[in-house]
């Protein structure tokens, strides 16, 4: 299953974990965990803490989740930053790891994370996003799990800003570039429009005929389907169906259902993180878009970002929809 970035409150996440950011006594603290022990309910919370004891800087581990929608809270300190050279980033990657293992040994499918260790606690929020995003998609490459980072707002969240420079700076550029183009062939259209609604002729009866047999060849000589192309594309380019659901961030069932319904049409976001997937070109992937019926259009900053990580050969899925998330973008698979 996959990992999806969200803009939301986690103590109303409905899943079946949440983790708390915690500290080493388990103590009711500020921030987040403040806010999950006292929807939670503190007296319960801080009990079934208090009976564990405490918990050592990114170990987890777990207690019930009371009055949260969620059925259990995982409790993980993080590290506290000091600059960098006191293992912060090794502990930052075992408090994810943990959390998702003990998550795993409790079946749950599905579990909130906040961004750990980056309130008080001073971790710089774009280093820990990257090792965050890469220690959670690197579990899901071997285990099947609904994940989500939770940011309660955008300033939480931190994009790397030469890539979110480079990314303004090609939108830009396309994005006016094609409203030109558009301007310019409206009129166009119009002009051509005028000149010719004074030729219109009725056409024969016998025009129509000669239509239908036309259309009717035409449907005889369809392409091949999205899933016919899709799954040629994946033997083409020797990959397995489960590495490639993987990195494309879609979810087994989804997969499942496209392998087994040869005429299925997938929603534009998901025919796209297939592409990605798979590494294709661009060329390849507007191929692929048009089995589905699809393009890529300089007239949606949806299409320009695609079309920029596939230009950079960029096919990190994870940045990929970190970018569409910043610029308040659909994010591809799910």
């Amino acid at each position: 299953m996959p990992l999806e970035i969200v803009r939301n409150d986690i103590t109303r996440m409905d899943v079946d974990a949440i983790v708390n950011a915690a500290n080493t006594s388990l103590k009711m603290g500020g921030g987040v965990c403040g806010a999950i022990f006292r929807t939670a309910g503190i007296d319960e919370l801080q009990e079934a803490c208090d009976k564990i004891g405490g918990c050592r800087i990114g170990q987890a581990v777990i207690t019930d989740g009371f009055n949260l929608d969620a059925k259990f809270i995982i409790h993980t300190p993080g590290p506290i930053w000091q600059g960098g050279s006191n293992q912060e980033a090794d502990l930052l990657k075992a408090s994810y790891y943990n959390s998702l293992e003990l998550a795993k040994n409790y079946q749950c499918e599905s579990v909130a994370f906040p961004l750990i260790s980056t309130g008080i606690y001073g971790y710089p929020k774009e280093e820990a996003l990257q090792i965050a995003v890469s220690t959670i998609s690197s579990f899901l490459l071997h285990h099947d799990m609904l994940v989500y980072l939770v940011v309660f707002d955008k300033k939480s969240f931190v994009l790397s800003k030469k890539l979110f420079t480079s990314i303004n700076q090609y939108i830009d550029q396309h994005y006016v570039e094609e409203a030109e183009r558009t301007f310019n062939g409206i009129r166009r259209k119009e002009r051509y429009v005028m000149e010719q609604v004074k030729e219109v002729e009725i056409p024969h009866p016998d025009l129509y005929a000669e239509a239908d047999h036309s259309l009717v060849n035409l449907l005889n000589q369809l392409d091949e389907s999205f899933s016919e192309r899709l799954f040629r594309l994946i033997d083409e380019k020797g990959t397995t169906d489960v590495e490639t659901y993987k990195r494309a961030n879609i979810d087994r069932r989804l997969f499942s259902k496209i392998r087994n319904e040869s005429d299925y049409t997938p929603k534009k976001k998901t025919a796209i993180a297939f592409a990605i997937a798979l590494k294709l070109n661009l060329e390849e992937t507007i191929e692929l878009l048009a089995a589905a019926g699809y393009t890529l259009s300089h007239s949606s900053k949806f299409d320009i970002i695609i079309e920029f990580f596939i230009k950079q050969a960029n096919y990190n899925i994870h940045e990929l929809n970190e970018a569409l998330f910043v610029f308040d973008q659909p994010l591809l698979g799910i």
